[in-house]
């Protein structure tokens, strides 16, 4: 309102009213590399940028807490929209959970053929069933490098702002914590949340895909 006021007066009433800010918590990475795999070359190059949608997806796993034990999420966002296109979870983190994502994602008619799934090097994306689903959906597979954060800095990006928006807390149950998630992805995050596109302007990013097929339709 215009008033300056001393940090530590606005501390002091915090404490007093019980308060608190949002704070990430440190990540718990989730990154097994399987030694005896072969990883997919890197075909993205720290390059979180797509001309159309269905073309470069990038995803990742990150674990939400429970009473009842962790929950697992897994997501691909589409680049070019940014878009959560697919996502997945469970009550664990094998392979499957991957693959259920990214067959959310073909499902929706949201990928091309030749489309870049690009991950980490994780068990699960370097997995012998995740590679029979990239060529049984006639996608190119891409790994970034181990323990580097940034090869997918998009997916890191996409998690940080979810746990600031749904909280920090430890979720009564995996149920509780479905729900919210759901709720953030469908309800808010893909049809609400506004962001500046290049060319488009602020549009959520549904409306970025909207606006894509209309040009490619015209």
């Amino acid at each position: 309102m215009g008033r300056a006021v001393n940090r530590k007066r606005v501390a002091r009433l915090m404490h007093e009213r019980g308060i608190r800010g949002v704070t990430r918590r440190k990540r718990r990475s989730l990154t097994r590399p399987d030694k005896k795999a072969r990883p997919a070359p890197d075909l993205t190059g720290r390059d979180f940028h797509a001309e159309a949608p269905g073309t470069k997806l990038v995803g990742d796993i990150t674990a939400l807490p429970t009473t009842k034990g962790w929950l697992y999420l897994a997501c691909w966002l589409d680049l070019a929209t940014r878009e959560v296109v697919g996502y997945s979870m469970a009550d664990h983190h094998r392979g499957d959970l991957v693959v259920d994502a990214l067959e959310m994602a073909a499902g929706r008619g949201r990928l091309r053929s030749g489309c870049i799934a690009h991950s980490d090097r994780g068990s699960e994306d370097t997995s012998s069933q995740f590679r029979r689903k990239i060529v049984e959906l006639s996608l190119r597979q891409s790994c970034g490098r181990a323990g580097s954060c940034f090869d997918i800095a998009a997916a890191e990006s996409f998690w940080a702002l979810l746990k600031e928006e749904i909280g920090t807390r430890v979720w009564p149950d995996r149920a509780t914590a479905r729900a919210e998630v759901f709720d953030f992805i469908e309800t808010f995050y893909n049809r609400r949340r506004l962001r500046k596109h290049k060319v488009f302007g602020y549009l959520t990013p549904a409306e970025t895909r909207q606006r894509h097929q209309h040009d490619l339709a015209a």
